[in-house]
């Protein structure tokens, strides 16, 4: 301590450094924490589904509630997002110039169970989280215990997928269908 300085001074100087050494720890960690390696096992299990990426658009049919049968136009939007560990889908479905489906999807790969983790959002609200698995190149789904929906590239290179309600043992009953081309 000089002759000029008070023992407040010297006290407010040093507060003055560990606050500024303080702040700079504060945009340390963070910035340490954003230098993580990209988990290699969950890209290329995701890389699996590469299959489904691109822009696609088509028609397909549901049958609803009322037990009636409706035909639809689709559109899905599939891309890697967080240097391939994550894979985004988006889905839109009109009939007669009407919204009738807006969905969000976000596949990723857990390595707890060693499969996919397929989390999804419609726009009335309603979401959740659900188990999915690959197996030989068809992508398998599961928002319910007795529901599927299955996902595969057809003969002619287009997304064939269909949703399924099992109505005991091996007996699935399909409600839904939909056939899609890529779109460049």
């Amino acid at each position: 301590m000089t002759t000029t300085q008070t023992p407040i001074r010297v006290l407010l100087e040093k507060c003055n450094s560990l606050l500024l050494m303080g702040m700079a720890l504060l945009f340390l960690v963070p910035a340490q924490a954003q230098k993580r390696e990209t988990d290699r096992i969950a890209q290329q299990e995701i890389q699996k589904l590469a299959f489904i990426t691109g822009n696609w658009e088509g028609t397909g049919w549901i049958i609803a509630e009322d037990g009636n049968r409706y035909n639809f136009d689709q559109t899905e939007l599939v891309q890697f997002k967080l240097d391939d560990t994550a894979l985004l889908i988006e889905g839109r479905g009109m009939r007669e110039g009407e919204k009738i489906h807006d969905a969000l999807a976000v596949v990723t790969f857990n390595h707890q169970n060693q499969n996919y983790t397929f989390k999804s959002w419609l726009n009335s609200g309603l979401g959740g989280e659900f188990k999915a698995e690959l197996i030989d190149n068809v992508f398998y789904w599961y928002p319910g215990e007795n529901m599927r929906y299955i996902i595969y590239i057809n003969e002619k290179g287009q997304w064939y997928e269909k949703g399924e309600y099992n109505m005991g043992g091996d007996n699935w009953f399909q409600f839904f269908e939909m056939t899609l081309d890529k779109v460049e």
